[in-house]
């Protein structure tokens, strides 16, 4: 409410300062045209209408400077006070400052064409060089006033437009700063868990087997295998809390487990996968003279098998889950099959993170990724991982879930499958 009120301050200050300078004007005989022209009820009248039109030189702006033209005619036909020549050049700055965008362009030229038509005037009538003063005092009180306001205007817009521009980068500063945290946060998430669940699994399996199963010599390997999985556990978070807190200055929190690590890999799921009566097979069918993966394709690849063998030893039937490898001068394919039945009960529970992790490892290396049940009864992994980079564009994508052509993606239940 203030910020409202000042202006309208302001403006009556000026009204009122110009309203003293006119009456000591009137008081001490002060003349702008003529000393032998008395000051009449002509004069009185412009110096009332100018110093009212001061009350409007922001709200209203043109009515504004329209009043005070009349004001500075009724002044110039009583004698012509100083007083209302500068409220007039007051009326015109403003006019070029406050006013709407298009009668402001038209001031600058209007008040071109009056001085022009005034020094031409005077010209014609007094016949004389002295008329010229005549059209310099017109450009000083009209030209000069409007052109510095149209100036403060064109500033004050570009200091605006500035100041939005910088607001605009502050902003997009920030949603780039929380996408960035919100990027580190799921890598961080996705890194924890595929270094993490597939011990916590086996322990959970085994443990379930070791309460339910009386057998002395069973409870004995289970339990073996519940030390070994909680100890490749706990050396696996300290080896990721190790490089976060190591990680600095924009480097990159991975891990660098290579193809090498499939057979241990393997090694491991048969034994959380004995309480399931699952057998597991690596097929790689690379070429002998294949060049090694980079690294990122490499590490993709062994989590995307990882998260595959964790999700058959939950959810799988019982059976045979066969890992397949294959590379060709493009892309390295990676295809997980294993039993899938519809009312095998799962031996763990699963929220489904495995999925989105693998498909989000796949995607930052604009590869592809299907997960889903077929026809034959099996559950089937394929992931297919670009060997030379990201290619120049890539379509969006038609589905998100996975499966054979022709297939509609299914998303497993609690209790099915894997998640």
């Amino acid at each position: 409410m203030l910020s409202r009120l000042r202006p309208l301050r302001d403006d009556a200050l000026i009204a009122a300062a110009g309203l003293v300078g006119g009456l000591a004007s009137f008081a001490f005989g002060f003349h702008t045209w003529s000393a032998s022209v008395l000051h009449g009820p002509a004069a009185a009248a412009g110096l009332l209408l100018t110093c009212g039109a001061e009350l409007l030189r922001r709200n209203a702006p043109g009515t504004a400077l329209l009043l005070g033209t009349a004001g500075l005619v009724l002044d110039f036909l009583g004698g012509g006070l100083l007083v209302v020549i500068v409220l007039f050049s007051d009326l015109v700055y403003a006019a070029a400052l406050y006013g709407r965008a298009r009668p402001t362009r038209a001031v600058v030229p209007g008040s071109v064409v009056f001085s022009v038509a005034v020094t031409l005037g005077t010209l014609a009538w007094f016949r004389t060089p002295d008329a010229l003063l005549f059209g310099a005092v017109a450009a000083a009180t009209t030209v000069a006033p409007a052109w510095t306001g149209l100036i403060v205007r064109n500033h004050r817009d570009v200091a605006e437009a500035e100041r939005l521009r910088a607001e605009q980068t502050a902003l997009l500063a920030e949603k780039d700063r929380a996408q960035a945290v919100a990027a580190e946060r799921a890598r961080m998430a996705r890194e924890l868990h595929d270094r993490v669940a597939n011990h916590l699994t086996a322990i959970a399996i085994h443990s379930t087997a070791a309460l339910s199963l009386d057998e002395p010599a069973a409870t004995r390997d289970a339990l073996g295998v519940i030390r070994e999985n909680s100890t490749q556990g706990l050396a696996e978070m300290r080896g990721l809390i190790g490089l976060l807190r190591e990680a600095g200055g924009g480097q990159t929190i991975e891990a660098s487990p290579s193809l090498d690590g499939l057979d241990a890999l393997l090694d491991g799921a048969r034994g959380a996968g004995r309480a399931g009566r699952l057998d597991f097979t690596l097929r790689d069918e690379r070429p002998r003279d294949a060049p090694r993966p980079p690294a990122p394709v490499e590490l993709a690849a062994y989590r995307v098998v990882q998260e595959s063998l964790a999700n058959a030893v939950k959810h799988a039937a019982p059976g045979e889950v066969t890992v397949t490898l294959t590379q060709s001068a493009d892309a390295l394919r990676i295809a997980v099959t294993s039993p899938y039945h519809a009312r095998t009960a799962s031996r763990a529970t699963g929220a489904g993170a495995g999925l989105l992790g693998m498909r989000e490892r796949v995607d930052l290396l604009h590869g592809t990724f299907a997960a889903g049940p077929r026809e034959d009864r099996h559950w089937h992994v394929t992931a297919a991982l670009p060997l030379a980079g990201p290619p120049p564009s890539r379509p969006p994508r038609g589905r998100r879930g996975g499966g054979q052509p022709g297939t509609p993606p299914r998303r497993p239940r609690e209790g099915t499958p894997p998640p």
